[in-house]
């Protein structure tokens, strides 16, 4: 199949105003794009792009007094199979994961793995290692916590959605992989384009998702607390110890967001 992204994402500003911002597809998903995909700012200032540490594509520029309409597009291939699901994965030991790994186990700014550690231990102690591990923490995350727009916060940490039980779908992610870095599983966070493919369509606006990665059996296998169902289509733009590391856009100064839209929709042969 071939899925159609995109966005459209305005910021008002006083004054001009460096940015950075994290929109692009990931690298490896670059092979999948149909022609090539395009990002650029109105008023037409250059966009100066990098990878971060993490492998990321991230953009630079400076918005002029005014501010700045960010857009993009692309057209995507896609198997069209759901995530992959292997119950025989199994969890590495430490001692034998990778040296890039371990970061993937220490606390990070929004997951605070030492207030979370006893919980963890108590709640999935005795749930067999590997993927039925990571299974049984994402589902009681998905259980746990209760979905909805107005417990969005900036500053919400995993110790935070653990306590409150509500947040949106960054927070399901946190949640978990830190309950899965407590248990001596690296668990990363991804963001990206995730349409409504293969279920009935949501009539809310569409946002950018949030889910989480495990590393089982070599690899990185993926997950999502909010949903915890395997979804078609997903397009991996970053990821990063947290949503710290991936934020979508960052500003140097003072900026007001004025619009935010996004598409990701699956093309239909005429």
């Amino acid at each position: 199949m071939e899925i159609k992204v995109g966005f459209e994402i305005a910021y008002a500003a006083v004054q001009p105003t460096p940015m950075v911002m994290m929109l692009s597809i990931h690298p490896s998903r670059f092979s999948d794009i149909v022609g090539s995909e395009t990002i650029v700012a109105d008023p037409n200032v250059p966009i100066g792009f990098y990878r971060d540490s993490f492998g990321n594509v991230c953009g630079r520029l400076v918005a002029p007094a005014g501010g700045v309409t960010l857009r993009g597009s692309a057209l995507v291939r896609d198997c069209g199979l759901p995530d992959v699901v292997n119950p025989s994965a199994q969890q590495v030991l430490i001692d034998q994961l990778p040296d890039e790994l371990l970061l993937y186990l220490m606390p990070s700014r929004y997951c605070e793995t030492d207030k979370l550690t006893d919980t963890a231990w108590s709640l999935f102690g005795n749930t067999p290692t590997g993927w039925a591990r990571v299974a049984a923490i994402t589902e009681f995350v998905h259980n746990h916590v209760t979905f909805g727009y107005q417990h969005a916060h900036h500053m919400k940490s995993a110790h935070d959605v653990f306590e409150q039980k509500n947040g949106v779908c960054r927070d399901f992610a946190h949640l978990a992989l830190t309950f899965c870095r407590c248990m001596g599983i690296p668990a990363r966070y991804c963001t990206g384009y995730m349409g409504d493919i293969g279920i009935p369509p949501d009539p809310a606006p569409m946002d950018f998702s949030g889910w989480f990665q495990a590393y089982l059996s070599g690899q990185w296998y993926t997950f999502d607390a909010r949903h915890n169902y395997p979804r078609i289509g997903r397009i991996l733009m970053a990821t990063g110890r947290d949503a710290a590391d991936v934020a979508l856009t960052t500003s140097f100064g003072r900026m007001t967001l004025v619009k935010f839209f996004v598409v990701s929709d699956e093309v239909v042969a005429a």
